[in-house]
């Protein structure tokens, strides 16, 4: 079967997976309200498609944090890889690097930093998770360095594991042949059975709940790396985030597996971009399936976007081609809506290409 969109692997990979494997990738929250909220928001901005202007040549390539990269779409962190096909991130990361995007790896990934930086050259973030033991925490950021990593993405809206019914139901666990790979040294890589999610009990035990805004300067005491802060949904936290030294802030609700209810990502990302006034980069994280989505957001002010799930259906369904794929598919979508919308570089789409529910009714200039 000719797969024509991002979406379509979706269907492939609840085929293919174990239930548990597949319904641990696919759930939100509680009632998964702002899991289809995250789509469904993308959904109700429309276009202002500007006409007869020259799009012979399209530049879809930008910076970020200084690395040139050759689209605004990158690889979100996702967890556990080797769940969904045994190259796991290995596939990942060389799809990205054959793209000349970003990959971010997962703290909880099943393949260390060491043996994704082994796949050969790329740009790479590292997604963190404090752990009580902060000990662990200075030792995980300096192999992340030492491994040529350019960033820390700082997890913030996790304290907690969020309430995810299908793993409770499901038992969830990292199957017995695969660990945490980054803790595997550490006695930190194994996953518990539980009476419910044992990726909740192992949170409950591992992860500091007592997080806050001085552990973010903290870690810049601890790496020269920048560090994005994952997690932020509000102009209030998008302001002290600046004030903390963030080098960038990533618009997220983790794929709306932590409070249900929050707004889509998209639906916060404008008064984020505000908020910090051109002083940071902001990117976003949350929904995106289509080319259109990528333009949305850039549009709203988003310095790139990052994409996790279609990342690990297309793993499941077709391994690393299936990853590179998804990739391509995005940017081919991306550029059309660019030509489509008389945009020939990222700087040249404006809030103007788009409407929102929330915009005023224009008052249209005289010519």
């Amino acid at each position: 079967m000719e797969i024509t969109n991002v979406n379509e692997y979706d269907a492939i990979a609840k085929q293919k997976l174990p239930k548990m494997v597949y319904d641990y990738y696919a759930s939100g929250a509680e009632d998964q309200w702002t899991l289809q909220e995250n789509r469904n928001a993308f959904s109700r901005i429309l276009f202002r498609p500007r006409i007869l202007i020259d799009v012979t040549n399209i530049d879809l390539s930008t910076t970020v944090l200084g690395f040139k990269i050759s689209m605004p779409i990158m690889i979100a962190p996702s967890a556990m890889q080797k769940m969904a096909h045994p190259e796991g991130e290995y596939a990942t990361a060389r799809a990205a690097s054959a793209h000349g995007t970003i990959m971010t790896l997962s703290s909880w990934a099943t393949s260390s930093v060491e043996e994704v930086a082994s796949t050969g050259s790329g740009i790479r973030f590292f997604q963190l998770y404090v752990y009580k033991d902060r000990n662990v925490v200075a030792q995980l950021v300096r192999r992340a360095e030492r491994a040529g990593f350019k960033a820390i993405a700082l997890t913030v809206d996790t304290p907690r594991l969020g309430r995810r019914e299908a793993d409770i139901k499901n038992r969830f666990t990292l199957p017995p042949y695969l660990t945490l790979k980054n803790f595997e040294g550490l006695d930190l890589g194994k996953m518990d059975k539980a009476n419910d999610s044992g990726l909740a009990s192992y949170v409950a035990g591992q992860i500091d709940r007592s997080l806050s805004w001085k552990d973010v300067q903290w870690l810049q005491t601890i790496t020269k790396l920048p560090i994005l802060v994952k997690g932020v949904v509000t102009a209030e936290d998008a302001r002290i985030a600046v004030q903390a030294g963030a080098a960038g802030i990533i618009v997220s609700n983790h794929g709306a597996r932590q409070l249900d209810y929050v707004p889509a990502t998209i639906s916060c990302l404008e008064e984020v971009v505000k908020a910090v006034q051109g002083r940071i980069p902001v990117f976003l994280d949350g929904g995106v399936r289509r080319g259109t989505d990528v333009f949305k957001a850039l549009a709203l002010g988003a310095a790139g976007i990052f994409i996790g799930r279609p990342v690990v259906f297309a793993l499941a369904a077709e391994g690393e081609l299936g990853v590179r794929k998804v990739l391509q598919m995005l940017r081919d979508e991306f550029e059309l809506t660019m030509a489509l919308s008389g945009c020939r570089s990222l700087k040249e789409i404006t809030r103007d290409h788009i409407t929102t529910e929330w915009d005023k009714p224009r008052i249209l200039p005289r010519l």
